[in-house]
């Protein structure tokens, strides 16, 4: 009997170790993710910012350079209605008048763009928020949406936002939740007819809620249960590591809130993520 209990205690106690080492495998993990994201970010906006800066200043400067040149040869064609410039099969102006402004416009919008998507990485990572600090929950959100915006030109996003107050987070990681949901919700109606993604946020009592919904095909009863263990992933090999959802999971409940989810074969799945409404806990 005292050696059945000795085995039995030491069983519990290598289960909880385990588990422990786990918990930490998944901190590194994470941690190091966040590292080599924030590295990245760091490199990207700095070679990619400085020459968008002086293309931005310079395509502004030959727009209207350009404008003066075709200007001062409208005034030429008047004067001189025989020349060279006036035989349409050689220099067609009125075109040239009507396509280049519009040349010009596509090129800062582009511009535009790329600034607007290195912004978005900078503020999806928060390589300048590292504290645990008030975020928008919102922003946040449109974050990870403009730097997904590829993924999801095929998918109809539906936001339903609802007036939330700020939330003390670390941003970054709550981000990269996010991140992890979302890249799901897409895997999951990428192969259907009139994909969807339901984006909704609210306050349920003192908590916040964010619920990320698909109408893919559901996930499997048989292996809800497994959903959220490290390393468990139901895509192909070299496709998955099975991290995405436990590090979530483990990030919500470090900041003391809630991630669960249901589901139903053929209808979709829906996530929803609780956070404490620090707000109300601070004014109570």
């Amino acid at each position: 009997m005292e050696n059945a209990r000795f085995y039995e205690t030491l069983e519990q106690k290598v289960s909880e170790r385990t588990q422990e080492l786990r918990s930490t495998q998944l901190k590194l993990i994470q941690s190091e993710k966040m590292s080599s994201l924030g590295q990245l970010v760091a490199g990207i906006a700095h070679e990619i910012n400085n020459p968008i800066n002086f293309i931005q200043g310079n395509i502004t400067y030959t727009h209207e350079s350009t404008q003066s040149l075709l200007d001062i040869v409208h005034k030429y064609q008047q004067d001189y209605p025989n020349s060279v410039i006036n035989d349409e099969n050689s220099f067609d102006l009125e075109f040239m008048q009507s396509d280049l402004p519009k040349a010009f416009m596509s090129m800062k919008n582009g511009v535009a763009r790329v600034k607007d998507i290195v912004l978005s990485l900078r503020n999806f990572a928060r390589l300048d928020e590292a504290e645990y600090k008030e975020a928008d929950i919102h922003e946040g959100l449109d974050n990870t949406l403009m730097l997904l915006t590829q993924k999801l030109e095929k998918i109809q996003v539906i936001k339903e936002y609802s007036n939330l107050p700020q939330v003390f987070c670390f941003a970054g990681e709550l981000n990269q939740v996010f991140m992890h949901l979302l890249n799901n919700a897409i895997d999951a109606v990428v192969n259907i007819k009139a994909p969807k993604i339901r984006i909704i946020t609210e306050l349920r009592l003192n908590q916040i809620a964010v619920v990320i919904a698909d109408n893919g095909k559901g996930i499997n009863p048989e292996i809800e249960e497994k959903i959220l263990d490290p390393f468990f992933t139901t895509k192909p090999v070299g496709q998955g590591t099975g991290l995405g959802l436990s590090i979530s999971h483990q990030i919500i409940t470090q900041h003391k809130g809630k991630l669960f989810f249901t589901s139903q074969l053929g209808v979709g799945t829906e996530f929803t993520i609780l956070l404490p409404n620090t707000k109300v806990v601070a004014s109570s």
